[in-house]
């Protein structure tokens, strides 16, 4: 389904013209909702964490950047389809797309991840895009609304893993700021930025990266990602990555 917004530009390569970019709008997006928990711990539920660290992500960057507009796929407990995530920030014209998840897997699973779109080059990768997508087959019509796509079929997801081309390079810019704040300053353990075909990224019509803050089925996780202070500690840490993106794109200091 085609956004139903003109096309923004992608964001500039940095160079010494003087046209002066600015980062204007940003649009976070907290991961699952409503009748969609996500995955699970023992007590904990992803749609749950990926909101706190949203909200405390989104306070931070409203705290100290008042020119910089910060928008909400959701604000509270409720299902979002995620064709509607991606047209939110679509119709805003948003310079950057944030969504935050939280990963599932064996109970040693560990670490966070930093995903950009593109064609994923593990069946590990590719699985973590096939749980992720699988909540389109909790939406109506979702047959029709994605064009027939398949989330089980390895084969839907190389057929849009080439999309956001022209936003790629911006994507892995401050995919790869966010990996190294969440490795260096909060010292989290980190699985790497990756990429995958997830549709909440190929919908979306500027850079956009999806976080997996980490295991909510490994029970040290779970206990870490459910903790107030260390839900702030990490949105700080993706509030400093974004700030070292801004500046940069905007040829600051």
């Amino acid at each position: 389904m085609a956004p139903d917004s003109v096309l923004p530009a992608p964001a500039p390569e940095l160079s010494n013209s003087p046209y002066r970019y600015r980062l204007r709008t940003v649009v976070l997006d907290a991961g699952h909702g409503g009748k969609d928990r996500g995955c699970a711990g023992a007590s904990a539920r992803e749609a749950d964490v990926a909101l706190s660290l949203v909200l405390a992500l989104g306070k931070q960057i409203q705290d100290n950047m008042p020119d910089v507009k910060v928008i909400y796929t959701r604000k509270t407990n409720v299902f979002i389809e995620l064709d509607e995530r991606a047209a939110i920030a679509n119709r805003n014209h948003a310079d950057l797309f944030i969504s935050i998840h939280c990963n599932a897997g064996p109970s040693q699973g560990h670490g966070t991840e930093v995903w950009t779109m593109g064609l994923h080059k593990t069946n590990a990768n590719l699985g973590v895009a096939q749980r992720e997508n699988s909540v389109i087959l909790q939406e109506e019509d979702y047959q029709k609304r994605y064009d027939g796509f398949d989330p089980s079929s390895p084969k839907g997801h190389i057929l849009f893993s080439l999309f956001q081309s022209a936003y790629i390079t911006n994507s892995l810019r401050f995919a790869q700021r966010v990996e190294r704040q969440l490795r260096t300053t909060v010292n989290r353990p980190s699985r790497g930025v990756k990429q995958a075909g997830f549709i909440v990224l190929w919908k979306s019509t500027m850079p956009s990266v999806l976080i997996e803050l980490g295991f909510l089925t490994n029970p040290a996780e779970e206990r870490y990602l459910n903790n107030k202070a260390n839900q702030s500690y990490m949105a700080a840490g993706i509030y400093r990555a974004f700030r070292e993106y801004k500046r940069e794109l905007e040829g600051g200091s």
